[in-house]
């Protein structure tokens, strides 16, 4: 890669006057031959456009599993409030290979908040609520349901 910015920049050096005549003749009269445009020769350029070819299929390979692992999370999210499901999401996943995760990162809090969730809905965790509750709070909150179903009750039926 060093070589190529190198022979690049000799190039436009020549192109700018400073170069001999005689090898501006020359690369113009193999313009036909990409490789003699670039300056290499042909096994280097045929170097070149496999590592170019390489680094672009690498960075496609990269970018494949990044669409796929938040199609993952969106698919996650989804199944977590009840949510439909996405086609797009589940083809972007089977075009990764369907080996793809939720990201390290993004893993620890949803696991997190599972946790937080499943402490909330169990029977200790609500206790602690009740703990944390005034019993004052709790005493008004169900005064007030037993008088507003009384009042419906009344409006509903007329016998009571």
């Amino acid at each position: 890669m060093a070589f190529f910015m190198k022979t690049m920049i000799s190039n436009q050096v020549k192109n700018l006057g400073f170069g001999g005549g005689s090898e501006e003749k020359k690369e113009e009269g193999g313009a036909s031959d990409p490789a003699a445009a670039h300056g290499m020769t042909r096994e280097e350029y045929e170097e070149y456009q496999k590592q170019m070819i390489e680094e672009k299929m690498e960075r496609d390979a990269a970018f494949t599993q990044k669409k796929a692992e938040r199609a993952c999370l969106r698919v996650h999210l989804r199944e977590k409030y009840r949510l439909p499901k996405s086609e797009m999401d589940e083809n972007q996943i089977q075009m990764a290979g369907d080996d793809v995760d939720l990201p390290e990162d993004l893993r620890k809090m949803v696991d997190e908040d599972q946790e937080e969730e499943e402490d909330k809905d169990s029977i200790l965790g609500q206790f602690q609520n009740l703990q944390n509750m005034d019993l004052d709070t709790i005493k008004e909150k169900a005064q007030a349901t037993f008088t507003e179903i009384k009042q419906t009750a009344e409006q509903k039926c007329s016998v009571m």
